[in-house]
Order: C-alpha cells, then sequence, then structure tokens
C-alpha cells in the first residue's frame, strides 16, 4: 500500500507552523527581557539541540558517506539538477518581486540548463555568467513589506522566522520534486537524495562553524538573521558611503558575526 508521502509532510508543516505560533506567543508573555528578535531563544536553543541531535546520528553520517563513496564529478551532476529544478521557483518569486532582471535571468538559466544541460546535470548557464537569484516566498512576502518576526527554529527545517515559516508551505508547493510525473516512491527517493547531497556540501562549513564559534546558537542566528534582511533589502546597494547600514522595521540592521580568534570546540 502506498503511503501519502505529500500529505503526510504538509499536515506536518501545518502543525509546525501552528505549534511555533502558539509558543511564540506563550513564549512572548512568560520570558521576562527577552532579545527582541529573539523573544522564544529557550525554546528555540532545545528545538535547535534536537536539530543538533538528529543531524549528528542520522543526516551528518549520511552525507560523509555518501562524499566518500560518490565520485565528485556525480555529486555536482546531483547538485546541478536540483538547482535547476530551484530555479523554476526562483523564477516565479522574482516575477511576484518584479524583479525582472533577475527573473529573466533565471528563466534563462532553466531554459539553458533544461536543453543543454542535460535536464540540469551540466551547468551550462553558469558557465556563460548567468547568475542564479535565489528567490523564495519568504523574501517575496518581505519584499512586499510584510515584517520578518521573531526569529524561530523549526524542528527538521532550522533557522528561519515567524514570516519564513509561514512561506515555507508556499515553498512547498513550488517544489518541483513533489510535481515530477514519477511514483510517491521515487520522489521520497529524490528528496532523500536532495538533503543528503545538500549537507554534504555544508560539511565543511559546519566543521568551521563548530571551530570558530564560542556560542554556535548565537552564532547561527546573527548569520542568519543578517543574510535574510541583505536578501530581502539588499543592503549592499542602500549602504551609504560610510558602510552604515539601514534601519529594517524601526531597528538597525543585525550586525556581523564575528568570531573569536580562538574558542574552545563546543
Amino acid at each position: 500500500m502506498k503511503f501519502p508521502f505529500r500529505s503526510s509532510l504538509q499536515a506536518l508543516m501545518r502543525w509546525l507552523v501552528i505549534l511555533s505560533l502558539g509558543l511564540l506567543a506563550v513564549g512572548c508573555a512568560s520570558i521576562p527581557g527577552p532579545n527582541p528578535r529573539d523573544p522564544l531563544e529557550p525554546m528555540n536553543r532545545q528545538v535547535t539541540r534536537f536539530n543538533d541531535g538528529l543531524d549528528s546520528i542520522l543526516l551528518k553520517p549520511a552525507a560523509t558517506a555518501y562524499q566518500k563513496a560518490v565520485p565528485s564529478l556525480v555529486r555536482t551532476g546531483v547538485t546541478n539538477f536540483f538547482g535547476n529544478l530551484g530555479d523554476v521557483w526562483y523564477f516565479v518569486n522574482s516575477v511576484l518581486q518584479f524583479r525582472l532582471q533577475e527573473a529573466e535571468e533565471n528563466f534563462a538559466r532553466v531554459h539553458i540548463n533544461t536543453f543543454f544541460g542535460l535536464g540540469g546535470i551540466f551547468d551550462v548557464a553558469s558557465e556563460l555568467n548567468i547568475e542564479r537569484h535565489r528567490e523564495d516566498f519568504g523574501q517575496t512576502l518581505g519584499r512586499w513589506g510584510m515584517p520578518e518576526g521573531p526569529y524561530l527554529v523549526l524542528p527538521f527545517f532550522g533557522p528561519s522566522t515567524v514570516r519564513d515559516g509561514l512561506a515555507l508551505w508556499v515553498d512547498f508547493q513550488g517544489d518541483l520534486v513533489w510535481v515530477l510525473p514519477t511514483s510517491i516512491a521515487n520522489r521520497n527517493v529524490l528528496y532523500a537524495v536532495r538533503t543528503v547531497d545538500k549537507r554534504a556540501n555544508l560539511l565543511r562549513v559546519g566543521s568551521v562553524i563548530d571551530e570558530a564559534a564560542l556560542d554556535k546558537y548565537t552564532f547561527t542566528r546573527e548569520a542568519y538573521l543578517q543574510r535574510r534582511r541583505s536578501e530581502v533589502f539588499d543592503f549592499k546597494k542602500q549602504q551609504d558611503s560610510d558602510g552604515a547600514e539601514p534601519e529594517v522595521d524601526g531597528e538597525p540592521a543585525a550586525p556581523s558575526p564575528k568570531a573569536p580568534s580562538s574558542a574552545p570546540r563546543q
């Protein structure tokens, strides 16, 4: 009997959003003097520990074995294939944001890589200097003025904000892995391969963070918030001649996380 994985995952995502919003309301009312960007820090740290535990016993070992067993050329082809599928959703969000040049370049990437890169296995567009513009629905909501809300760590999905958490369901609907004309079992395999491949590409980054950061949670939070605000508001283009960053939602932009020159491993 086939398991309705897509419906179950949709239900899980809806449950996570409802639970997160409920905990957010309780946390904001009960935590004395919280960080204004992270009022649910105690809960977020608990979820982070859960995610780190899941990563250490499942994802990281699988990604390490994948990296050792699969040739680099094949891994690159896998990354390119899923990247080509992602470019379709990036194109849609670029259009929704009226970023027409970015939309044109994302569309060109899909067209070139699909037809000349054997379905995206080869990234011909990058060789032609056609840039990939990563645009998700959370960024689209931010472009149109929706505040990011407090920092939120979601089970399984990791760092997020209230806005980005709500947008996950829409991003899921735009994920071409789930609309490919194939069986549920094959879609599940594709999703698993994409997850392991993505984790394998982050192995070196994770090691650097583990070695450099005194507090991995704070480092990850500041890096995530800064990156998301930069993606939404294009800080690099808005900085004045002195390098000052503009305010977002009435507050200065998140500072760049700085790792100490020497720090004990967590």
